[in-house]
């Protein structure tokens, strides 16, 4: 091999190699790219319209999540607010988006002044290795968002841990806690749960060896004193028997209440009765 071929192969072979260490990186460190999957892509030039996202977000909004999901049907999120809801100053809706599921748009939250707080805790299913995202949108139109990268699968597909039949028969009970003492005008913990299936229809039901159909909650409205305080669209994305921890602001004597719609048309409520002075935590249940 002459001296001009050598150098070439040479430089054929670092150029390889080069591209063989930057492909196996970026398989290693995924998480190191998140503005470019093709399924992010679609929904932010779907949904936002060429709108500027500000990905530097930690002074609106954050998004915590595990790195690693101990069980990927199971996944604990919170979306908090920095910053409390004011009429000056508000974060209106925050949509939730995990790239790698079967349905990546898990859904959106609206909130209100008299949410307190825009922020929002509650467990999803993620089916694969994936960037899950919030974006918030706030009452001047801005976008920011805030992004995590989250190794757990199996979510959407995992079986359900009750046979589909009792799962149904049971869904509807719809609780309504307060967390701790309620004081008139300042921002009040909530707790919200729901006993329901939350089928994905991807779970093969391990007695019949057929897949399930679908079945989830679509639509929680929260209200107080008849104004909504947090209104939540969601999907199967949510986990079995979903659970919501958020906030409102008790301005005197009133009821928080709760509506929720599922995928079948059924609909559940529950209510509880607040007292800011009283202090005591209280709680109710109701099935429909």
């Amino acid at each position: 091999m002459n001296r001009i071929a050598k150098t070439a192969w040479t430089g054929f072979l670092v150029v390889t190699a080069t591209l063989t260490v930057g492909a196996a990186y970026a398989d290693e460190h995924p998480e190191d790219n998140p503005d470019t999957p093709a399924r992010w892509v679609d929904f932010r030039d779907g949904t936002f319209k060429g709108r500027a996202i500000n990905p530097h977000a930690d002074a609106v909004i954050k998004l915590d999540a595990p790195a690693r999901a101990a069980d990927g049907a199971v996944v604990p999120i919170a979306i908090a607010a920095q910053f409390p809801q004011t009429p000056a100053r508000y974060i209106r809706k925050v949509y939730l988006f995990i790239d790698e599921n079967p349905e990546p748009y898990a859904g959106s939250f609206e909130f209100t002044p008299d949410s307190g707080f825009a922020t929002i805790e509650t467990r999803v299913r993620v089916e694969d290795y994936t960037f899950m995202r919030v974006i918030a949108e706030t009452n001047d139109g801005k976008l920011y968002s805030s992004v995590r990268f989250v190794k757990a699968s199996g979510g959407c597909s995992a079986p359900a841990g009750k046979d589909d039949a009792a799962a149904e028969a049971n869904a509807g009970l719809v609780r309504l806690t307060l967390q701790g003492q309620t004081v008139a005008g300042k921002p009040q913990l909530a707790q919200l749960m729901i006993r329901h299936p939350n089928r994905t229809g991807m779970a093969m039901n391990q007695v019949t060896r057929n897949y399930s159909t679908a079945y989830f909650v679509r639509k929680v409205t929260v209200s107080y004193g008849d104004k909504p305080v947090m209104i939540a669209d969601v999907n199967f994305s949510i986990s079995e028997n979903p659970n919501f921890r958020f906030w409102f602001v008790p301005r005197g004597d009133g009821e928080l209440k709760a509506h929720v719609e599922d995928s079948k048309s059924k609909q559940f409520n529950a209510a509880v009765a607040v007292s800011p002075q009283a202090g005591a935590q209280q709680n109710a249940s109701s099935k429909l």
